[in-house]
């Protein structure tokens, strides 16, 4: 019986073997849709690799930029040894996103990257409607950095559920779903470490870490122009039918980009 179950097995695997049809065809709307989150990659990896090393892709990984410009204004951020191990780790992961999407779809070069101070600072900005004083300096220290990574893992997620449905191929689909799990992942670490801080005061500012998650949400959803589909480290309104615990955007996902900020438009759940 032993001997016949592993013939069986082994003409089981020969026939699955020859039935091969070879690699699978992406659909060229697949090779849209997982080529465009490529600039959202780009900006992590270069914003990760820069706060934990002070140096990026043209040191580290110069082949993964084909032939890209570099970016502007990355620097060291001042870091303790925890987070910046960590987001030494979150760079690792952005830099082998690039390299999966890459060996699946033929990609673009590094497009030009404004990763400076001052650019967070206008987002910040935008999110408070005001500009705060001195301006907002993601390479600061712990805490700034956790608020400005705040605004992007979540950003990624987001678009990888709103295009997973759309995606034809098995290939496509299976990409999507691991990048989506990392992505998930460090968004989840990031909430996690600003939680546990979530009432200290951004220094020198009169705001904690959870009123700065708030409004950073807050902006996301105007943004978005779809309602409650983000919501801050603490929520006020758990009662309320509106909050965003718990949805998933099944619907395409629209994008806008320009120099200082990247939204995300989803459809209704």
């Amino acid at each position: 019986m032993a001997l016949f179950s592993a013939s069986f097995i082994a003409l089981l695997l020969l026939l699955l073997h020859g039935t091969s049809t070879g690699q699978e065809q992406i659909p060229n709307s697949d090779v849209d849709l997982l080529e465009f989150p490529l600039n959202l990659e780009f900006l992590e990896a270069e914003f990760f690799s820069f706060a934990a090393y002070g140096r990026g892709l043209d040191s580290i990984a110069p082949n993964l930029t084909l032939g890209g410009p570099p970016p502007v204004g990355g620097r060291r951020a001042n870091l303790s040894p925890l987070i910046r191990d960590i987001i030494a780790q979150f760079a690792l992961q952005e830099f082998g996103h690039l390299r999966a999407i890459q060996s699946t779809v033929r990609g673009f070069p590094r497009p030009l990257l404004n990763i400076s101070a001052e650019s967070f600072a206008t987002v910040i900005n935008q999110a408070f409607g005001q500009p705060l004083r001195p301006p907002f300096d993601p390479y600061a220290n712990d805490i700034n950095y956790l608020i400005a990574s705040y605004l992007i893992p979540y950003v990624g997620l987001t678009g990888y559920v709103g295009a997973n449905p759309n995606l034809q191929s098995t290939k496509a689909k299976s990409l999507v779903a691991g990048l989506l799990g990392v992505e998930s992942g460090q968004d989840a670490v990031i909430r996690t470490l600003l939680y546990e801080r979530a009432s200290l005061k951004v220094r020198p500012y009169p705001f904690t870490v959870a009123e700065f998650s708030t409004k950073i949400s807050n902006l996301r959803n105007k943004l978005g122009k779809e309602g409650v589909k983000d919501e801050g480290l603490i929520d006020r309104t758990r009662l309320s039918r509106s909050v965003a615990e718990g949805r998933i955007f099944r619907q395409p996902c629209r994008w806008r980009t320009n120099e200082t900020q990247l939204s995300l438009r989803v459809g209704t759940t």
